[in-house]
C-alpha cells in the first residue's frame, strides 16, 4: 500500500484524477488538497467579450469535460479526502502535509510548490505535466502545438517535481492519441485518461522504474504563459482543424514523431 497526498484544482478534470487513483486498492489517499478556481482560464474568460473566440474555446473544453468525466464523478465513491483551499494557498499547509507522513506527493494541476515541501519530499515528489518537456513549457503546452501545427508534440510528461517551471527529471512519456475527427477539447481529454492510468501505475510501482537518459533542451524549446492565450491564437486553432490539420497528421505520424523523442520508460508495469 502505497500512502500519498495529492495536490490538484478544483476543476472536473481534477476532480476525475483524484477520484479515479484514489479508487486504487493499492494506493492510499490521505488527502486531497484541492485548490480553487480563482485564478482559472473561466475566470478569466469571464472579462472576455461573448463573441470572443477565446470564451467560446474555453466553453468547448468545459462541455468535452462534462461529457468524458461527469457520469464517473458523480457515480464514483470518492477515497481521496478532499481539502477544499484558496487557490496559491497550498504552501500554507506545508506542516500538515508533512506531518501526515505519506510515502509520496503526488502533484497535477496545482500552484508553485516552494520549500520545505521540494526539500522534504525530494525524490518523493511526483508532477504530471500535460505537454512533451522539455519541447514545451508553461502554461498551455498541449494547446500551443496545435496552434503550431505540431501535434507530435502534444502528450504527458510525468517527473519529479523540482522547483524549475516543468524541469524535473523525467520519469516517462506518452504521446496523445488521434482519431479523424477530434477536436482540440476531446484529444486533450482522450489524453487525461491515458494520463490518470499510466500515473496511478507510476505510483504504485515508482520504486521499481528505471531511472532515465533526459532529453537536451532542444534550441527550439518553447516556454508560454497564460498572457500569450490570445483571440488570435484561438482562430489559427481552429483554421489549422478546419484545413485538415488532423487528418494530415495521421497520414504522417510515424515519420513525425521519429523526430521528436520522447522517453519511454522500459519496465514492465503496464506504463
Amino acid at each position: 500500500m502505497v500512502n500519498i497526498v495529492i495536490l490538484t484544482g478544483l476543476e472536473l478534470r481534477h476532480t476525475f484524477i483524484r477520484k479515479y487513483i484514489a479508487s486504487s486498492k493499492e494506493i492510499k489517499v490521505i488527502n486531497t488538497y484541492c485548490e480553487g478556481m480563482e485564478k482559472s482560464l473561466r475566470v478569466i474568460a469571464e472579462e472576455y467579450r461573448p463573441d470572443d473566440a477565446r470564451l467560446k474555446h474555453i466553453s468547448a473544453r468545459e462541455q468535452s469535460e462534462q461529457d468524458f468525466f461527469r457520469l464517473f464523478c458523480r457515480l464514483t465513491p470518492d477515497y481521496s479526502n478532499p481539502v477544499y483551499i484558496p487557490k496559491g494557498q497550498i504552501n500554507l499547509y506545508s506542516d500538515a502535509i508533512m506531518k501526515a507522513k505519506p510515502d509520496l506527493l503526488v502533484a497535477y494541476g496545482c500552484s508553485i510548490i516552494r520549500d520545505p515541501l521540494l526539500s522534504e519530499f525530494k525524490g518523493r515528489f511526483l508532477n504530471v505535466h500535460l505537454g512533451l518537456s522539455p519541447y514545451y513549457r508553461g502554461s498551455g503546452t498541449n494547446y500551443w502545438p496545435l496552434v503550431n501545427g505540431e501535434p507530435e508534440y502534444v502528450g504527458a510528461t510525468f517527473m519529479h517535481l523540482d522547483a524549475g517551471i516543468d524541469t524535473g527529471e523525467v520519469i516517462h512519456q506518452i504521446r496523445a492519441k488521434y482519431s479523424w475527427g477530434d477536436t482540440p477539447s476531446q484529444i486533450g481529454n482522450r489524453l487525461i485518461v491515458d494520463m490518470c492510468q499510466v500515473y496511478r501505475n507510476i505510483i504504485v510501482n515508482l520504486a521499481k522504474l528505471k531511472r532515465m537518459q533526459q532529453i537536451p533542451i532542444p534550441s527550439n524549446a518553447r516556454l508560454y504563459r497564460k498572457s500569450d492565450f490570445t483571440e488570435e491564437s484561438v482562430r489559427i486553432l481552429y483554421d489549422n482543424f478546419k484545413w485538415g490539420l488532423i487528418d494530415r497528421y495521421l497520414n504522417e505520424e510515424t515519420d513525425r514523431c521519429a523526430k521528436v523523442p520522447i522517453i519511454n520508460n522500459p519496465m514492465e508495469y503496464n506504463l
